[in-house]
């Protein structure tokens, strides 16, 4: 009997070794957080995946005469506009290519292609540079790119 028990409690520890997080999934688990929320159209939801002092930047071309300039947005704003789409219309698909951490800190590369409605708009890279506060990952900076050539 007491085979049996050490056993049990062996294979119990064991199980949940298996099914600790790593550092990495931890990361992905928030930048995925940002995405469902947009799906669901959750402002809250999006919110939390943030750090009160986080910066939101788009590098964009102005169509008049192809310069190219940073676009900053606040999360506050960000929340609101994501709150007005209709549920599942905003569906941006996102490969982790790189993640890399070093204490309190994890910077993410992610190539990702953007559908509105059901209808491809663009693609391009999103750049995450999060912060572990508080035993919890939060985004504190976002920059992306986007494009609607070479997407493939």
């Amino acid at each position: 009997m007491k085979r049996i028990l050490i056993l049990l409690t062996a294979m119990i520890a064991f199980s949940s070794l298996l099914q600790a997080q790593t550092p990495e999934d931890s990361v992905k688990a928030v930048v995925n957080q940002l995405f469902t929320a947009m799906r669901n159209v959750d402002g809250a939801m999006l919110k939390d995946a943030f750090a009160d002092s986080a910066i939101l930047q788009t590098i964009a071309r102005r169509r008049s005469d192809g310069v190219i300039f940073i676009r900053n947005e606040k999360v506050i704003d960000f929340e609101k506009s994501i709150s007005n789409a209709k549920k599942d219309s905003l569906d941006e698909r996102i490969v982790f290519e790189t993640i890399k951490i070093d204490g309190p800190l994890a910077s993410v590369w992610t190539p990702y292609k953007f559908y509105y409605a059901g209808k491809f708009l663009h693609c391009g890279v999103n750049s995450f540079q999060l912060v572990r506060l508080n035993g919890r990952w939060k985004i504190q900076y976002l920059i992306d790119t986007r494009r609607q050539q070479g997407c493939d």
